[in-house]
């Protein structure tokens, strides 16, 4: 796994994250395929679409370990 995958493993843990907290604190552009690499790699998470200001989003959540 890539240093940016760890880091948006550490971010899951303190909640949930978006594209843009991503973005914001991890420098990620591409937040549903670190997702993606992170499931392979046996992380359970789930995504919950939201709405905001009429523009929707995925939101991650990282399940109990």
């Amino acid at each position: 796994m890539e240093s940016q995958c760890h880091q948006i493993v550490e971010l899951l843990r303190q909640g949930p994250v978006t594209p843009q907290d991503a973005l914001q604190k991890v420098g990620c552009f591409r937040l549903a395929a670190r997702i993606h690499e992170l499931r392979k790699a046996g992380y359970d998470i789930r995504q919950v679409m939201k709405q905001r200001n009429g523009k929707h989003f995925a939101e991650y959540q990282l399940k109990e370990e």
